[in-house]
């Protein structure tokens, strides 16, 4: 778990929970049943999120999120721990409580968007990113290019690659970047 969390330690393992109880009651059915609990006043306000799912060896299994708050941060962990689990394009759902078990949880609260006037402002391990260029954007979370060992330009060229883009596409003069922050809570 995240040391630097606003979120106590309690806190952060009621969230986690959150996610595992959501996406095992919908692997049960039981969410279809269930009477959904208050959510706490300290996952009230509206705030975005990621939810990603790892597997043993640390491979991914499940990324959803948005970079748009809209929705109470309490909604908005389930919608995507629902979406992680269940509507990964990169992968097949989540097949049963025996794989859940096996999974480990990250839940990425992201701070609000800030442009940088310079792609040089960006700094890599503290910064997520949104690189957009006309029609086209993309993101990563402030933690991608840090366990990717990626510098500053080679997560660009990332970005640029995610968007459907040449690599150098960042390079462009209408390219733009916005940066955030996430409190990661993990298991």
């Amino acid at each position: 778990m995240n040391s630097q969390s606003p979120y106590t330690p309690e806190q952060q393992k009621f969230i986690l929970a959150l996610v595992r109880t959501t996406i095992k009651d919908r692997l049960t059915g039981i969410a279809h049943i269930k009477e959904r609990e208050a959510a706490p006043k300290y996952l009230s306000q509206t705030q975005s999120c990621f939810v990603t799912l790892h597997k043993k060896d640390g491979n991914l299994r499940g990324c959803i999120g948005n970079i748009i708050a809209h929705e109470p941060l309490y909604d908005n962990i389930i919608h995507n721990a629902i979406n992680s689990a269940f509507h990964d394009p990169r992968f097949q759902p989540v097949s049963s409580v025996e794989e859940l078990n096996s999974l480990k949880i990250e839940i990425s609260v992201l701070t609000p968007m800030t442009p940088v006037s310079s792609y040089k402002d960006i700094q890599i391990g503290k910064h997520g990113v949104l690189f957009k260029l006309g029609r086209y954007q993309s993101v990563f979370l402030p933690q991608v290019a840090h366990e990717q060992g990626w510098m500053l330009e080679e997560t660009l060229q990332h970005l640029s690659m995610k968007a459907g883009l040449r690599p150098d596409a960042w390079k462009h003069i209408d390219a733009k970047f916005e940066v955030f922050e996430a409190i990661i809570i993990s298991e």
